[in-house]
């Protein structure tokens, strides 16, 4: 086995030719400037292409962030609405001593008809 390896690595390859072989031109080996220009062409549509899909995929991320925002905004407000219905958040309903009107206080700062939490 030592013996081919070695006759392997001592054997002379053939040494290359600096010119092309007969019957063949360099249009034939090589894109040519119409290759290049075609490439160059791929590759410009290719960019404009992910550039174009960024701006419309930054501009979904964007809408879909204000409309979340639009609708957090939309539920407080209902929140803020309902609470001031029940009365549970206007300040008219406090009296002098700062507690709120109709709830009475069980001396741990909270409503006694809330649910209070484990101290």
């Amino acid at each position: 086995m030592h013996h081919l390896l070695l006759a392997l690595t001592t054997t002379p390859s053939p040494l290359p030719t600096p010119g092309l072989r007969e019957g063949i031109s360099e249009d034939q080996i090589t894109p040519g400037l119409w290759g290049f220009i075609m490439t160059a062409f791929f590759v410009l549509a290719t960019t404009l292409l992910i550039v174009d899909m960024v701006r419309r995929i930054r501009r979904v991320r964007y809408r879909a962030q204000v409309e979340e925002e639009r609708q957090a905004a939309a539920e407080a407000a209902d929140i803020e609405a309902a609470d001031g219905h029940d009365g549970l958040g206007v300040a008219d309903d406090a009296d002098a001593s700062g507690d709120k009107a109709g709830l009475e206080d069980n001396g741990h700062g909270h409503a006694a008809d809330r649910p209070q939490p484990r101290d």
